[in-house]
């Protein structure tokens, strides 16, 4: 669901996935990568790919890193293949998507 406010549309995806901790494809299809919450830091920066599977995921198609410092990341980023999201070692990543 969209959110309106005076300015039109609050920017924010209509689906969300909570504490990923392993690599998961969010999205199997075309859509837009919103925001990405870092809830856990881990020792090691994540990743979001434009891939459909957790397998197509790889440098080519890679959109965005996912910092390993607490915080929420505006990305919105179209995504014509899919969304896969690869929390890096230790980290609990939630995404927004639509």
């Amino acid at each position: 669901m969209t959110t309106q406010n005076a300015l039109g549309p609050a920017p924010g995806g209509n689906h969300a996935v909570s504490n990923l901790t392993a690599v998961t494809a969010v999205k199997a299809s075309a859509g837009r990568l919103v925001r990405v919450n870092v809830v856990v830091a881990g020792s090691a920066p994540g990743s979001v790919n434009n891939a459909a599977t957790t397998g197509a995921a790889a440098a080519a198609n890679k959109i965005a890193s996912i910092p390993n410092t607490v915080g929420t990341y505006l990305l919105d980023w179209p995504c014509d293949t899919g969304i896969t999201v690869s929390p890096g070692t230790g980290q609990t990543v939630s995404v927004s998507y639509s």
